[in-house]
């Protein structure tokens, strides 16, 4: 590895991840009081939704066996939790920046919980909990104002994302402590593949019957801060399937589907699938378990492979690696250390992009077979 270049791997993290317990308090819960059981309302965002499943599985072992955890979540987000093994009911919202329906506050009153945690930051989303669950113990991070509608609000340090000592997900499993949970053991829940064949498309099903897939996921919802270039991404493909007898497979959101079209022109391939903006997350699931090894931008699907146990390489630009960095020691991060990196910014703002340009093809490439190599062993 060059100079100014250092590859990360969070599996010596992972406890220091799990024992970043940010709150200082205990909270005593009474059986009778969890009633039929607990409402967590979801981050609304990929990658954070699959941080906070750790959290998740936590909070299910302190809810009794005989009540129910409830994952309130968006409509993109819903067969994510529903895939969750450890979620019993999935309530879906209109939206991520609409406002409740009178349906949505009746079908989370007559849910029963006793309690609610929010793993969001909604001032809007606090105030419709309260709504439909008065008297009910609710929780959540005091940002914005929403410690008025909460039983109790937990105060965060102030740094957020540009912390080197706090991983993003330490806000969630905190959360999860304050309850009663254990430390967590450095594992997921259990995500299903619930699609069945019948209703997935054919062009998923061909593409995860490929042999030795490597995932690519050269997009970033973000900005172009967070996105290595695509010429780039075109010759690791190309190395991938000349050198190691590989297939590709592409994937992305809708609005990331330019980056994987410029992928697909510069390395036209039979052995590469572009699935960009022709997946949902069920199919992402499928993809991501049969896939030799996963190579993105900070994303989404990034943190999803981690979480159903895939291997990869992320390249960080404008993100902080350690702050959301895939939670699994199967995976390694490639970051170039700028003196303006982190940033946070969605675009350069000296124009250059040092950060992702100086991260070159060959360093990736090494990379990937160390953190392979890695992998075999843990």
């Amino acid at each position: 590895m060059m100079a100014g270049k250092k590859l990360l791997n969070l599996r010596s993290d992972l406890a220091k991840i799990a024992n970043d317990v940010q709150l200082d308090c205990r909270i005593a819960f009474p059986k009778l009081e969890w009633r039929d059981g607990l409402a967590i309302r979801t981050p609304n965002w990929l990658g954070d939704a699959a941080m906070c499943l750790p959290a998740i599985k936590l909070l299910r072992s302190v809810v009794p066996k005989d009540c129910a955890i409830f994952a309130v979540t968006i409509p993109s987000l819903s067969p994510l939790f529903e895939s969750v093994e450890c979620i019993d009911r999935v309530l879906v919202l209109p939206g991520p920046h609409k406002l409740w329906r009178r349906s949505d506050i009746i079908r989370l009153r007559r849910s029963n919980c006793g309690a609610a945690i929010l793993l969001n930051n909604s001032l809007r989303d606090a105030s419709f909990f309260r709504v439909a669950m008065p008297l009910r113990r609710i929780y959540g991070a005091s940002a914005r104002g929403r410690s008025l509608f909460f039983t109790k609000s937990f105060e965060f340090p102030q740094d957020g994302l540009l912390s080197k000592e706090h991983h993003h997900a330490s806000r969630y499993l905190s959360m999860a402590y304050s309850l009663g949970a254990k430390t967590w053991d450095a594992s997921f829940p259990l995500i299903k593949d619930i699609k069945e064949p019948e209703i997935t498309p054919r062009e998923i099903i061909q593409a995860s019957e490929m042999e030795n897939i490597l995932a690519v996921a050269p997009g970033a919802a973000y900005g172009p801060a967070k996105k290595w270039p695509v010429a780039n991404f075109a010759k690791i493909c190309d190395w991938w399937i000349n050198e190691n007898n590989g297939s590709v497979v592409i994937l992305g959101a809708q609005n990331e589907k330019r980056s994987a079209e410029e992928l697909g022109v510069k390395l036209k391939s039979k052995k590469l699938v572009d699935l960009a903006g022709k997946t949902d997350i069920p199919d992402l699931i499928k993809i991501l378990k049969k896939s030799s090894f996963c190579v993105s931008n900070d994303s989404g699907i990034m943190h999803l492979s981690a979480a159903v146990g895939g291997a990869g390489l992320a390249i960080f630009g404008s993100t902080n690696p350690f702050a959301t960095g895939p939670l699994s020691g199967k995976w390694s991060i490639l970051y170039s250390e700028e003196k303006c990196s982190p940033c946070l910014k969605r675009e350069c703002r000296f124009s250059h992009y040092n950060c992702l340009k100086n991260i070159e093809p060959r360093d990736v490439i090494l990379a990937i077979s160390e953190t392979k190599e890695k992998s075999v062993l843990s």
